[in-house]
C-alpha cells in the first residue's frame, strides 16, 4: 500500500475516531466530557496497532519498524486507559500501565533473534 494510501485512509480513520467520541457522549455512554480525550487516546492507538499490521505485511526499506509503531500504538492505548481508568480508581490505571508495559517487554524479548 503506498504511502499517500495510508496518510488518506488515517486521516478517514481519525474523523470516524471523532465522530464515534462524540456520539458516545451524546448518547451518555461517557458521562464526563472530559473522558473524551482518553477514548480518543485509546482509539487512536488501536488504530496505529492496525498500521503496525499493515506495515509487517508490507516492510519497506528506511521506514520505522512495525514493532515500533505497534510499540506507540500501546503507549497510547495505554495512556489513554489510565487516564480513563483514573476517573474512577487510581490502581485501576496502575496495573493497565503495569500490563502494557508488561506486554511491551515480553513482546521486545521474543522478537530479538
Amino acid at each position: 500500500m503506498a504511502e499517500s494510501s495510508r496518510e488518506t485512509l488515517s486521516i478517514g480513520v481519525f474523523l470516524i475516531i471523532i465522530v464515534v467520541a462524540i456520539m458516545l457522549y451524546a448518547a451518555q455512554v461517557i458521562t464526563d466530557w472530559t473522558l473524551i480525550f482518553p477514548l480518543f487516546l485509546v482509539l487512536s492507538g488501536c488504530w496505529t496497532l492496525v498500521l503496525a499490521g499493515m506495515r509487517a505485511s508490507n516492510p519497506q526499506k528506511y521506514e520505522r519498524g512495525a514493532f515500533s509503531t505497534m510499540s506507540l500504538g500501546l503507549l497510547l492505548i495505554a495512556v489513554g486507559g489510565a487516564w480513563y481508568l483514573f476517573a474512577f480508581n487510581s490502581l485501576y490505571s496502575l496495573a493497565l500501565v503495569l500490563l502494557i508495559f508488561a506486554a511491551l517487554a515480553i513482546a521486545a524479548a521474543l522478537s530479538r533473534k
